[in-house]
């Protein structure tokens, strides 16, 4: 069981998220986890060995407040959860995740796209430090080497190639330099027009 630390800010790009947190939640968090898990499971709102695994921990209204996330593959009975959650609330603060962020934190951020920069790594070596290399360059050209590093954290703790491939992907458009070439003289083609 795992208790990841988060800036309360964060809370707000997980709009597509939901769970319950719980206000307050001060001492060590393993046996918070350990308590709802037995507490919740003594209600008969988590089934079947459904658990919480792990939670975030942030600050916030100097509280310190724990989010259990609700995963896909959890078997919960929400009914007795939305009443479990109302009549202990005087004790824990429980709120749901998508009630929570509006309320204290203002609202969840809109999502944001940025452009991905264009990397020439068609035709490079194929060796994924050297491409992981370009594309932190390219990044970091481009403004943007926050999102270099966690690239380049993210490739060095996957489990393949392809996979590292993906992730590359996410953060550079992925092409050759004879396309680099072309964009190049049709935006200098336009600029004598």
């Amino acid at each position: 069981m795992a208790v990841r630390d988060f800036d309360a800010a964060k809370l707000k790009t997980m709009k597509n998220a939901e769970g319950l947190v719980l206000q307050g939640c001060g001492g060590d968090p393993q046996e918070w986890i350990d308590g709802i898990n037995e507490m919740l499971t003594d209600e008969k709102i988590l089934l079947d060995g459904t658990k919480f695994d792990s939670a975030i921990r942030f600050q916030h209204d100097g509280l310190t407040c724990l989010l259990f996330e609700f995963e896909k593959d959890m078997k919960m009975d929400m009914g007795r959860f939305a009443i479990w959650r109302l009549q202990t609330h005087d004790n824990f603060g429980g709120t749901w995740l998508s009630d929570y962020v509006p309320n204290k934190l203002g609202g969840f951020a809109e999502e944001v796209k940025i452009k991905k920069p264009d990397c020439p790594l068609i035709g490079e070596d194929g060796n994924i430090f050297n491409l992981m290399g370009l594309a932190a360059k390219t990044l970091k050209r481009n403004s943007m080497p926050e999102e270099a590093k966690q690239m380049q954290s993210r490739v060095m703790s996957c489990g393949s190639y392809p996979e590292a491939l993906n992730i590359i992907g996410e953060y550079v458009n992925i092409v050759s330099a004879d396309d680099m070439e072309q964009c190049e003289e049709m935006a200098g083609m336009n600029m004598q027009s």
